[in-house]
C-alpha cells in the first residue's frame, strides 16, 4: 500500500474526520483537508481572504443553477468563480497526490482523482441518532438540521461539479457506517481490507 492515496468523504457528524486522523497516524502519512483550500487560493492569487471567507466562496453553488457563481462581495475578486477555485483545488489535489501516499478529506477528492489506479475511496456514514449526539457532544451543540443543513450544502457542491450523486455508494470503494463501532477498530478493519484489495 505504500503507493496507495485515500480520500475520505462524509457525512456531517459521522466521525469522517476523525477517522481520517487515525488512518493518517496509523499508515503514518500526511492528511490533507483544509490547507488545499489555502493552496489553491494562492494559485489564483487570492490571499486577503479569511479561511471562513474561502470556505464560504467554494461553497457558494446554488439550487439548479447553470451559471458560474460570483465570489459575491469580495471586492477585487468580483468577477472570479467558485468554478476555477474548484478547478485549482483539483489541480492541488493531483499536484499533492503525486508526491506519495496521504489521505485526502472531503474536497471532492475522490473526483479529482478518479483517473488514477492507485486511488482508495471511501464514504462514511452514520445513522441520525449517532450524528445527533456527536453533534451535541462533538460539535458544540449543532442539532441533526444542522448538520443536515450542512451536508446539503456537501451534496450540492459536489453534484454540481463532478455530475455525480454525493453519497451514491457506486461512486466509491467502500460505504462505512460508524453508528455501532469503535473508530479505531474500524480503522483498523478498513485498511486490513485495502491491504486485501490493494495489496
Amino acid at each position: 500500500m505504500e503507493n496507495t492515496i485515500i480520500t475520505i468523504s462524509r457525512q456531517y457528524g459521522a466521525g469522517g474526520r476523525e477517522l481520517a486522523e487515525i488512518m493518517a497516524k496509523k499508515l503514518d502519512i500526511k492528511l490533507y483537508d483544509r490547507q488545499i483550500v489555502h493552496i489553491a487560493a494562492a494559485k489564483l492569487g487570492i490571499d486577503d481572504l479569511s479561511e471562513e471567507e474561502l470556505l464560504e466562496m467554494e461553497n457558494q453553488v446554488k439550487p439548479l443553477s447553470m451559471s458560474f457563481i460570483p465570489f459575491h462581495s469580495f471586492g477585487t475578486h468580483m468577477g472570479s468563480s467558485s468554478q476555477e477555485m474548484f478547478m485549482s483545488e483539483s489541480a492541488a489535489i493531483r499536484k499533492l497526490a503525486e508526491d506519495g501516499p496521504c489521505i485526502f478529506l472531503g474536497r471532492s477528492a475522490d473526483y479529482a482523482l478518479r483517473k488514477k489506479d492507485n486511488v482508495f475511496s471511501i464514504f462514511v456514514c452514520a445513522d441520525d441518532d449517532f450524528r445527533e449526539k456527536r453533534g451535541q457532544e462533538v460539535y458544540d451543540g449543532k442539532s441533526l438540521k444542522d448538520l443536515d443543513k450542512e451536508d446539503e450544502k456537501r451534496a450540492r457542491y459536489y453534484n454540481y461539479y463532478t455530475g455525480r450523486t454525493w453519497g451514491a455508494g457506486e461512486n466509491y470503494d467502500l460505504v462505512v457506517n460508524t453508528s455501532s463501532g469503535n473508530l479505531e477498530k474500524i480503522a483498523d478493519g478498513l485498511i486490513a481490507y485495502m491491504r486485501t484489495i490493494k495489496g
